[in-house]
């Protein structure tokens, strides 16, 4: 008697080959959308920044390691950057706690029980600015996600995603569609390569009405003044003065707090009270 073959959904030879890269590709797309509906998640309010972050105790603690240890000049001057980056960690935190404890007091307000809350805060999943949207939404007793993705370097989700919203990714094209697709703001915090193509990205898909239109904060003035040259953009005509409007710029937690609870609230509340 001949032996029965192995089902091709069970042959992981198949599954991992490049012929069925449509089907993995497809998964990363079912599963979460699964999960989301499991879980009541239909808004997020998402943090992009850069991975590098630290808290602002690790950042002060590894300059003063550095210091003792009398480590050379540029060792020191990068340490020092990293003290000066730390604050936007601690602010993103904040934020994070701010708006969580804001998707509560709303949740509640709603007069069915099936509203626990009308958003979550959302991360790449990993460290830095992920790390400490992820953390100040949890410190506020509050939901968080996070589409993590697999790297070489093996990024490792951080501690405080809510376990049943932690999702992990392969194609980067499909973790970019589901923050796209489930936020309803956009918090952009200093970072490197990734937050600007985010950055760029979704700017792209708001401008070409591809997106429905949300809030995006570029938060950090100082960073950004140095980085990011509108002004040139405009100049040479690649951008309109309309395309400058799509960004607010703030730098303070409460600033983006407020602006944010303006433009996102009235919806929310009236959701809540229907």
């Amino acid at each position: 008697m001949s032996r029965r073959p192995e089902k091709a959904y069970r042959n992981l030879d198949f599954i991992s080959s490049k012929a069925a890269r449509t089907i993995r590709i497809l998964s990363e797309y079912v599963e979460p959308e699964t999960r989301f509906a499991r879980e009541g998640i239909d808004k997020v309010v998402c943090f992009f920044g850069s991975a590098r972050a630290l808290s602002a105790t690790d950042a002060q603690a590894n300059l003063e390691r550095g210091k003792a240890d009398k480590a050379d000049p540029k060792e020191l001057e990068r340490l020092e950057m990293a003290v000066k980056l730390s604050r936007y960690y601690e602010d993103a935190r904040e934020l994070a706690t701010l708006l969580t404890n804001w998707a509560r007091e709303v949740g509640r307000s709603g007069r069915t029980e099936k509203l626990r809350e009308p958003f979550v805060l959302c991360s790449g999943g990993g460290p830095g600015i992920m790390e400490a949207a992820n953390r100040g939404a949890s410190e506020a007793q509050g939901r968080s996600v996070g589409l993590n993705i697999s790297l070489p370097m093996e990024q490792e989700p951080n501690p405080h995603i809510t376990d049943e919203l932690n999702v992990e990714f392969h194609y980067f094209f499909m973790r970019k569609l589901w923050f796209v697709q489930l936020s309803c703001a956009v918090v952009i915090f200093p970072g490197g390569y990734g937050t600007l193509d985010e950055l760029a990205e979704l700017l792209t898909l708001i401008q070409t009405e591809r997106s429905a239109p949300m809030p995006v904060v570029l938060y950090g003035n100082e960073f950004w003044d140095d980085v990011l040259n509108l002004d040139a953009l405009e100049r040479w005509g690649t951008i309109t003065a309309e395309d400058r409007n799509l960004l607010y710029r703030c730098d303070t937690p409460i600033e983006a707090f407020d602006y944010l609870k303006a433009q996102l609230g009235p919806e929310l509340e009236q959701q809540a009270g229907s």
